[in-house]
């Protein structure tokens, strides 16, 4: 995946959040969605590593090493922003204070079932994830659409250790848009520039249905 699509999930991502939330963000793409967080909403960005009032990420040439999130990223920090330990991180979390969690995912299905910290030869570790998804109030799964072999990652059922069942409220990918319904199962609610409702079914394994007023060229 190219930088600029990675951007562009954050990007979309971002549009998410609202005013007041407590939202913590995790490593790989979701870490960029503190670059672009819309003019006028005032988020909080929490890292389980013991963080509130992350900003945006360190621009090259000014990183502190004494500020990095919970990916070892280099990030800001905003005026109000505070560091503590990691017992009253997962406190917050396991407390239901974190409005929202970003995560990304190595497999996510229809019935919201997230995968996302082992598949055969590469054990990247749970973290924190386990507790974010069961303790965050809205889930969103940020990844590519397909793996690097093009296979998919929204599958119709997850084969990897799972992170969560159940757990995933939306997925955003660089291609497409989609929210989990009350009722159950996911609609495609918006499709990315460059990209078609044909495209996405190819791509696809996971079962969805595709929302009455969906979106084309949306992000």
């Amino acid at each position: 995946m190219t930088p600029d699509c990675r951007c562009n999930i954050a990007a979309r991502a971002a549009r998410e959040l609202e005013d007041g939330q407590v939202t913590n963000l995790g490593a790989g793409i979701p870490m960029l969605v503190a670059n672009y967080i819309p003019a006028g909403i005032d988020v909080v960005i929490q890292a389980e590593n013991g963080i509130t009032g992350v900003g945006p990420v360190s621009p090259p040439g000014t990183e502190d090493p004494d500020r990095r999130n919970a990916g070892n990223l280099f990030v800001t920090l905003l005026p109000g922003g505070c560091y503590f330990d990691t017992a009253t991180s997962f406190a917050m979390i396991r407390g239901g204070r974190v409005a929202a969690t970003m995560l990304g995912t190595l497999q996510v299905d229809g019935d919201g079932n997230i995968a996302n910290y082992e598949m055969p030869g590469r054990k990247i570790g749970m973290g924190g994830a386990m507790d974010l998804v069961a303790g965050a109030r809205t889930v969103y799964v940020l990844t590519e659409h397909c793996a690097k072999d093009g296979s998919a990652k929204l599958v119709a059922r997850c084969t990897l250790p799972l992170t969560g069942a159940g757990e995933c409220d939306v997925i955003i990918t660089e291609r497409a848009l989609f929210r989990r319904r009350p009722e159950g199962g996911f609609a495609l609610e918006e499709v990315a520039c460059g990209h078609t409702l044909e495209e996405i079914a190819a791509c696809t394994e996971m079962t969805y249905t595709v929302a009455d007023e969906v979106k084309l060229d949306a992000y």
